[in-house]
């Protein structure tokens, strides 16, 4: 049987810990280093599973791959090659749809299969299509994507995406970076991982202007290696926050970029959790107020995610098991993803009060204790969530499917573990639940 985690609860969480590297700057700029017509060496890189996963699919290609120290990573496209993309590879991860850009700029064409991913919802291709399409590529839609530049390859355009998706924007930065002309997108995702893949281009050759805005200017032609670096993971550090307010722990985060954390720190201070901002440090002290503001007029407050710089999607299972310990009402509407509430259903296990409205929105009730449960990972920030859960429960909690948390949270048994966390990785979580009863 699959590995899972055993955790014992209820005891805060101390001591300091550092953010891993952005796992979604990391995948866009590995899939950005076939542009390039020299090695590229790409430091702080995470070592998790959905970056694994795209190193094989470079490394499926012809690139060159090697791991120069504990994050730092070395690519040479130099014999890449426009081969079919491995479907299995591509099963994995979503983030295996950000080979179109880079592939049919170089080489041309490209056929993808479907991208995999976490299932929290509908998550369309269509942006990406369109906006490729502008820049001259021809596409097929069958068993899988199969795009195709003009004989004198990709053209520049002005682009307006019909949404902001993230994905979206960085496959056309790239396309449109090796693409000699000036191509403008407009309604652009600016997420951090967008501007750290801007950066990274604007180091190989590219000119990029607007950079954290949504409307990106992209001046491009040959690009050449560089060097490139993934900037701390503001989901993590988020999750960290939340892992210290829902155990009454005090926990320091090192290596923070306060730029990053506006939006995530206002929402916190709506649920009474207020970090204290040092320097590149964040510290969130124990016995937080963890009250809920209510709304001018005593109304219950409501949480919603939206595009940056709005309050990250992310977070939002972060977000909700916090509410769970703190006093008072809050309403939570996940806006863009129909399926990412779903797990609520294993919090109510546990003892929270929680009413899922609709698949947008729930409302939490708190304080409720919580209690230890058998629960499964069913997406990367969920499962992490249930693991926040678990260390705030009392007693022992089995959780399953943790190849879901591991694909976006480096060694995270061991790191939580340096802060007093009892969990442990048992290989069979078979034996795991029966320990429990479960």
């Amino acid at each position: 049987m699959a590995p899972a985690f055993c955790v014992t609860g209820g005891r805060p969480l101390k001591g300091t810990i550092r953010p891993a590297g952005n796992k979604n700057a990391a995948l866009p700029i590995l899939a950005a280093t076939l542009l390039a017509d020299a090695p590229c060496r790409i430091d702080n890189v995470p070592r998790i599973g959905d970056v694994e996963t795209m190193l094989a699919l470079l490394a499926h290609l012809g690139a060159e791959v090697r791991w120069t120290g504990d994050h730092a990573v070395e690519i040479d496209p130099a014999h890449a090659a426009p081969r079919e993309l491995d479907p299995a590879l591509c099963a994995r991860i979503r983030a295996s749809i950000l080979l179109a850009g880079p592939m049919l700029a170089r080489f041309g064409r490209v056929a993808l299969p479907p991208p995999g991913g976490d299932v929290i919802g509908r998550r369309r291709v269509d942006t990406h299509l369109l906006a490729l399409e502008q820049m001259g590529a021809e596409i097929t839609v069958g068993d899988s994507y199969k795009f195709e530049a003009p004989a004198r390859g990709l053209r520049p355009a002005d682009i307006f995406l019909d949404e902001p998706s993230v994905t979206a924007t960085e496959n056309v930065l790239m396309a449109a970076a090796a693409t000699p002309g000036t191509t403008v997108l407009r309604n652009a995702a600016s997420e951090p991982h967008v501007q750290d893949l801007a950066r990274f281009l604007t180091g190989l050759g590219a000119q990029v202007e607007g950079i954290g805005t949504n409307t990106l200017t992209v001046h491009g032609g040959k690009l050449r290696g560089a060097p490139g670096v993934v900037g701390p993971d503001h989901i993590e550090i988020g999750s960290f926050i939340g892992l210290a307010a829902a155990t009454n722990g005090a926990i320091t985060i090192d290596g923070v970029r306060a730029e990053d954390l506006r939006a995530t720190l206002l929402a916190f201070d709506r649920l009474g959790v207020r970090p204290r901002l040092d320097g590149a440090q964040l510290v969130v002290d124990d016995n937080q107020e963890r009250r809920i503001r209510a709304d001018l007029g005593g109304h219950v407050p409501e949480l919603e995610d939206g595009p940056w710089p709005q309050f990250p999607a992310d977070l939002i299972s972060i977000a909700i098991v916090v509410a769970t310990q703190c006093e008072g009402l809050l309403l939570v509407f996940e806006k863009l993803f129909e399926s990412r509430l779903f797990f609520v259903d294993k919090l109510i296990g546990m003892g929270a009060r929680i009413v899922l409205c609709d698949p947008h929105r729930a409302v939490i009730a708190g304080p409720s204790p919580l209690h230890g449960q058998v629960v499964d990972s069913p997406d990367i920030r969920a499962g992490m969530a249930m693991l926040l859960a678990a260390l705030a429960a009392r007693g022992d909690s089995v959780i399953h499917n943790i190849g879901q948390i591991e694909r976006g949270y480096e060694r995270i048994d061991e790191r939580l573990r340096a802060l007093g966390a009892q969990i442990e990785r048992i290989e069979d979580g078979g034996k795991a639940a029966g320990r429990l009863g479960g």
